[in-house]
């Protein structure tokens, strides 16, 4: 029975040569893709603090955007909850909501006048029928170079058509 304990330990020993063999047996490629994974993660953490501070310069951008486009004042900026998107929609909606709270009204939307709309239409209809200046050269020099009565009818024609 003391053989079956001395061999037990005998093993153990084994064991430990084999995994310092393992440990001391590091090959030059194990070694390089440690070395490359260090360089990975530290390239990695630096893009992760680039990306955060050009995503906090974005957002403060976008901020001062909108508060000076709303009229408000650009202080108001602090009050903006760190997790609100930084698109202009949501910074607008958020500036809608809480108003009140910072003293400044919210400028409804002017309504186009009707008699201005008529009157765009009206001057839309009046330009669409007219040629424009090079338009009108063309046509003159088209009915210069004319060497026929059948040209210039088809000349004629074509402009009537468009």
């Amino acid at each position: 029975m003391s053989n079956d304990r001395d061999n037990y330990w005998d093993d153990d020993d084994e064991d430990d040569d084999a995994q310092s063999d393992f440990n001391n047996a590091d090959t030059d490629l194990v070694k390089k893709l440690r070395k490359a994974l260090k360089a990975e993660q530290k390239k990695a953490k630096e893009l992760e603090s680039t990306l955060g501070e050009l995503s906090k310069a974005q957002r403060e951008r976008v901020l001062k955007d909108v508060l000076t486009s709303r009229g408000v004042n650009t202080k108001v900026a602090k009050f903006v909850p760190t997790d609100l998107d930084a698109s202009e929609e949501a910074i607008t909606s958020w500036l809608d909501q809480n108003a009140d709270v910072f003293g400044f009204e919210i400028q409804p939307k002017q309504e186009i006048d009707q008699d201005d709309i008529q009157n765009l239409r009206q001057m839309d209809n009046v330009a669409r029928g007219t040629s424009s200046p090079n338009r009108a050269q063309d046509l003159e020099m088209r009915l210069a170079n004319a060497k026929s009565e059948d040209e210039i009818l088809a000349l004629l024609r074509s402009q009537t058509q468009s």
